[in-house]
C-alpha cells in the first residue's frame, strides 16, 4: 500500500511540474499587449465625507451622483483581481497646500455639519504629492501621499511575485480654484516637477521592479517602432512588475521636455498613436472598431466600461460588453467584481469571474485564460 501511495504522489508531483512547464513556457510566448486586465477608475477614492455629501445633496446633486462611489484599501482591490489602478495627483512641493480644504467652511455657510478642515493635516503639511479627486472639496483618499500609495502597492507585488504586470495610471490634476470662498490654487505642474515625481516613484520602486519606457524601446528608434513591431515584454518579463502609465494626453510634451522619445522617463505617455512617443493610448470615447483598429497595429489601450455611475445605476452592459470586445488591453471601471454596484449589483468581469483573459483581438494561440489567473 505504501507503494502504491509512494507512486501516485510521483505522478502528482510530475502532473504539478508539466503544468508549472507549460504555464512558464506560454509565459515567454504571450505578450502583456495580447491579454486583457480589469482595472479601477479612481482607485484611491474613498467616498465623499459627510460634510460635503450634504451639501452636495443639497445644492448640486448631479454632481453628487457622479462622485457616489468609493474603493476598498488598494490591496483588497489587488486581492480582488484588479491589476490596474488609478491615482490622481496634486504637485505640493512645499507642503501644506492642501492641509486645510476650504470645503468645510463652504458646508457650514450652507448650513450643514462641516467636516473636520485638519482631519489629514499632519500628512497634508508634508511636501510631496498628494493624491485626491478634487480639492477643496472631495480629498478622501483610501492612501495619502502618493509614496504611502506606491508602498502599498509595491508590498503587494512583493507578496506575490507571479501576479501580472500591475498598471498604474497617473492623473495630474491642476488648473484654477474652485468657485468657493478661499479656494486652494492647485500647483502648477513644470518639467521639473515631472523630474520630481519620476523621483519619487523611483524612492519606491527599483529600476527592475518597473517596465519603463527604455525597456520597451530596446534597439528600436522610437517608442512607436517597437509598438508597432510588437516589441511590448513577455509575461515572463512582466510578472511581479509594475508599469507607470499617464493619463492626459496634454501633459505628454512637459513630460518630454528633456526626455525625447522618453530617454530615462519612468511612465509612458498617452500618446498620439503615429507619435514617437505612441505606444500607449487612451479611447475613453472611442468606438469598439476604432480601439481594435489600434489593438491590431500594436498599440496598448486604456478604455472605460462605465462612467459617473451610469451603468452603475442602470445596470446597462452595453458599453462594458462593446470595451471588452474591442480589445483594449485595460478595462477600467468603478465596480470591479468584488465591488457590484450597490444599486443594481453591475460590475465588470470576464467569464466565470476572472479578472484577466487573453485577448479576443490580439489573439496569441499559445494563451490560455486559466495560465492569467494569479
Amino acid at each position: 500500500m505504501k507503494t502504491i501511495y509512494v507512486a501516485v504522489a510521483l505522478l502528482l508531483m510530475i502532473a504539478g511540474a508539466q503544468a508549472c512547464y507549460a504555464a512558464s513556457d506560454a509565459d515567454a510566448q504571450v505578450r502583456i499587449n495580447q491579454i486583457q486586465v480589469i482595472g479601477s477608475h479612481n482607485s484611491y477614492h474613498a467616498g465623499l465625507p459627510p460634510g460635503m455629501r450634504a451639501l452636495l445633496e443639497k445644492t448640486k446633486p448631479e454632481s453628487l451622483r457622479g462622485l457616489d462611489y468609493a474603493h476598498p484599501p488598494l490591496e483588497k482591490q489587488f486581492d480582488g483581481g484588479v491589476r490596474q489602478i488609478e491615482l490622481d495627483i496634486f504637485a505640493d512641493s512645499k507642503g501644506g497646500r492642501y492641509a486645510h480644504p476650504a470645503g468645510p467652511a463652504a458646508e457650514a455657510a450652507a448650513g450643514v455639519t462641516a467636516d473636520d478642515p485638519n482631519a489629514n493635516a499632519d500628512v497634508m503639511s508634508k511636501p510631496g504629492f498628494k493624491v485626491m479627486h478634487v480639492q477643496d472639496l472631495d480629498q478622501q483618499s483610501n492612501c495619502q501621499p502618493l509614496t504611502a500609495c506606491l508602498t502599498i502597492v509595491r508590498d503587494w507585488s512583493k507578496a506575490h511575485p507571479q501576479h501580472l504586470p500591475i498598471y498604474v495610471l497617473v492623473e495630474t490634476k491642476q488648473g484654477k480654484p474652485l468657485n468657493i470662498p478661499h479656494a486652494t490654487t492647485p500647483e502648477p505642474f513644470t518639467a521639473e516637477t515631472f523630474d520630481e515625481l519620476d523621483r519619487e516613484i523611483r524612492s519606491v520602486f527599483s529600476a527592475n521592479e518597473m517596465i519603463t519606457p527604455d525597456d520597451m524601446r530596446g534597439t528600436h528608434a522610437t517608442l512607436n517602432q517597437a509598438a508597432l513591431a510588437g516589441a511590448w515584454p513577455t509575461l515572463a518579463e512582466a510578472r511581479g512588475k509594475v508599469i507607470f502609465l499617464m493619463d492626459q494626453r496634454s501633459a505628454g510634451p512637459l513630460y518630454l521636455e528633456g526626455h525625447p522619445n522618453l530617454h530615462a522617463r519612468v511612465l509612458f505617455t498617452n500618446a498620439a498613436p503615429g507619435a514617437p512617443d505612441g505606444a500607449f493610448t487612451e479611447e475613453n470615447d472611442g468606438t469598439e472598431a476604432e480601439i481594435a483598429a489600434l489593438v491590431r497595429q500594436g498599440y496598448l489601450v486604456r478604455t472605460r466600461t462605465d462612467a459617473d455611475t451610469k451603468e452603475g445605476r442602470s445596470g446597462s452592459t452595453l458599453r462594458r460588453e462593446h470595451a471588452m470586445a474591442s480589445g483594449a488591453q485595460i478595462l477600467s471601471t468603478d465596480y470591479p467584481k468584488a465591488e457590484p454596484a450597490k444599486w443594481t449589483g453591475y460590475s465588470v468581469s470576464f467569464a466565470g469571474g476572472a479578472m484577466a483573459r487573453c485577448n479576443p483581438v490580439a489573439r496569441n494561440a499559445t494563451c490560455v485564460d486559466t495560465d492569467l489567473q494569479p
